[in-house]
Formats: structure tokens, sequence, C-alpha cells
């Protein structure tokens, strides 16, 4: 059994693997990492690898405390990975980034592919079907799109995520509501639509905190699956073990 863990800028999600199944899915903040990890290895004693993926501020000591009890992975962009790297900045590019890519690749092979990762920021990432890493875009995730309107206005509120009713706000709630959601729903669609008029045989995989709730906003055809980062992540390490 495997115990990946993603850290994020926000929070921390994790999973255990049996080969390709998934067993179990958990969501905890930085402070709890170590009691939660404690925990989960307690109820699943068969987990013999973590494996950990993160671009949030959580030192690799939080998780070597546990190499008496099973062995540390940490996924770099040192490691082998299916696709060819074009970016033209690669130490730049996230971790996250390159697993979602990794597991894109891996799991629709000979596919234009464009994964959307709608978490604090709405990531996209394309990778052509000769399995190239060509690049993508970064943008504010909805959280971000509320706060930024509060945080650089002076009179402007701070809302929790709510679907606008119209299109048109008639209140000053209603139209940040609409700017916000509608704006990030347009944002994608309009994207997809860009990505579909230039490559064909296109698969769109839309996964992250949002992706429930953006889902059934989207005009295009998609596949959504909020745990696809979790599943990259174990395959991502499979194939590090193989290709080593």
């Amino acid at each position: 059994m495997i115990l990946v863990i993603d850290v994020g800028n926000t929070r921390i999600k994790g999973a255990v693997f049996e080969g390709p199944i998934l067993l179990e899915i958990f969501v905890f903040t930085k402070i709890e990492l170590q009691k939660n990890i404690e925990n989960i290895l307690k109820n699943f004693e068969k987990v013999s690898d973590l494996v950990v993926s993160s671009v949030g501020d959580v030192e690799k000591l939080s998780f070597l405390a546990f190499e008496n009890m099973l062995n540390v992975h940490f996924i770099s962009n040192t490691d082998p990975f299916p696709f060819q790297n074009k970016y033209a900045t690669p130490q730049t590019l996230g971790i996250d980034r390159m697993v979602l890519a990794a597991g894109a690749t891996l799991q629709f092979p000979n596919q234009n592919r464009l994964v959307i990762d709608a978490g604090t920021c709405v990531t996209y990432d394309f990778i052509d079907q000769d399995n190239n890493y060509l690049g993508g875009a970064i943008a504010p995730g909805l959280r971000l799109r509320y706060e930024s309107l509060h945080n650089y206005t002076a009179k402007l509120p701070l809302l929790a995520l709510e679907n606008p009713e119209n299109l048109i706000g008639n209140s000053t709630s209603d139209s940040i509501h609409s700017g916000v959601v509608n704006g990030l729903v347009y944002e994608i669609d309009g994207f997809i639509n860009e990505y579909r008029a230039r490559y064909l045989n296109f698969i769109i995989i839309l996964t992250g905190g949002d992706t429930d709730f953006l889902a059934k906003r989207l005009k295009n055809t998609i596949f959504a699956n909020s745990n696809f980062l979790l599943e990259s992540l174990n395959q991502t390490f499979q194939y590090k073990i193989k290709n080593d």
C-alpha cells in the first residue's frame, strides 16, 4: 500500500492506494499533518511508502519523521516523467502541474490533453498527443477573486462562494457573485474553445477543489475528477519506480 500526500496552498489532501485502487481519501490542515498521518498509518498498517508532492510551505522534516516506519519519497522535477518537458523555464514549473501532466499522459495516451486544476489558482496545462508538455496558463481561482475584490477596494464586502441567480446582478453582492463565478466559467470555456480550435483528438480534464461547483456550469464536455491529482501522484510514483 502507498500513502500519497499532496500539500497545496491552502490544505493537504492524502489518499491510500493499493496498486491502482484508491482506498480512502483524507483532507486536513497543515497544523494537523503529523497527527493525521499517524492515524492513517494505524488504520492502514500495510502502507510501505509515503509519497509527497508539495507546493506549500510544509517542511520536509515533518514527513521525514516517519522514516523509521516506512519509505519516504518526495516527487521532484528531477524524477523521470512520461512526457518531454518543453517549458521554457522547466525549473520553475510547479511539481503539482508536472504530476497532473504525468497523470494525463499515462491515463489518456495518444491524445491532446488539457488539464485544468481549479483550486487556489486555476492552472491550465497542455500535453500534446506526442507527449510533449508545452505549458499553459495560471489565473486566480474563485476564492482569490472574491478576496482580491475585498482586499483591493475600499467598500466591497468579502463574500463566500455562492451560485449567482442571474447574469445581471441587481445588488452589489449579486454583482460580485456574477462577476466572480460567471467570469471564471467564461474564462475556462474560452480557453477550451481556443485549444479545440487548434487541436483535434482532444480531452479536457477538470480537477481541483472547485471541480464539482464548476463542472455543471461549463458548456464544454469535460472529464471531471476532483481526485485526479492524487491518482496522478500514485501513477507518477509507479512510473518513477519502473524508470529510475
